[in-house]
């Protein structure tokens, strides 16, 4: 018997409930996917976009850009759903086809291309202590500390906080061993750390 919670408590789910709740989990959407189905799709994307949205924001920094390789990641997706093997989470799935894009889309951008010295050498308006002190909302606080990291320490943390993944699923969507995720996930942290007092 499923137990499922309601506003009145715990309770015994029916079984017809329990039984829809797997007809639209995310593997059942991936299989009825590589079968044609649109509606499952238009259902997995509803479901995922947003998250998916902002890893890509996050990665690229660039709406317009981040619009356009969610559509990409979707159009994979449909054309790549038989190819799902079922060792990872579809939702972990999904992040490692948008990292995929997001990186392969950085590259092509020359613009975007500062190399470490160049970027050392931009002014930061938030260096400014008038701006820091003015900044009393924590969270604005973190989320700016977080654009300060390097790309291999906010990605990880970005993937831990925001995305709730785990150091084995992590390592899968960022193509590394488990040890360098926990290596990169206590340094990020600790940087984190020095640029949140740094900036109260």
């Amino acid at each position: 018997m499923t137990v499922a919670y309601s506003q009145t408590g715990w309770a015994a789910a029916s079984p017809a409930r329990a039984a829809a709740t797997e007809a639209f989990s995310d593997e059942v959407l991936i299989r009825r996917i590589a079968n044609g189905d649109q509606l499952a799709m238009r259902t997995l994307f509803s479901r995922h976009r947003l998250a998916i949205y902002r890893w890509l924001l996050r990665l690229v920094d660039d709406e317009a850009l981040a619009d356009d390789l969610l559509s990409d990641v979707f159009l994979d997706v449909w054309r790549k759903a038989t190819s799902f093997e079922r060792r990872s989470s579809v939702s972990t799935w999904l992040l490692a086809i948008a990292r995929h894009k997001a990186l392969s889309a950085r590259r092509r951008r020359s613009d975007v291309e500062l190399n470490a010295e160049l970027a050392s050498t931009v002014a930061d308006p938030a260096d400014n202590p008038e701006l820091v002190l003015q900044k009393k909302n924590r969270e604005e606080l973190l989320r700016h500390s977080l654009a300060r990291l390097s790309p291999e320490h906010g990605e990880v943390i970005d993937l831990t906080y925001y995305h709730g993944k785990s150091i084995k699923e992590i390592a899968e969507i960022v193509g590394i061993n488990e040890a360098t995720v926990k290596s990169r996930t206590f340094y990020a942290r600790k940087r984190l750390a020095q640029l949140v007092a740094s900036a109260m």
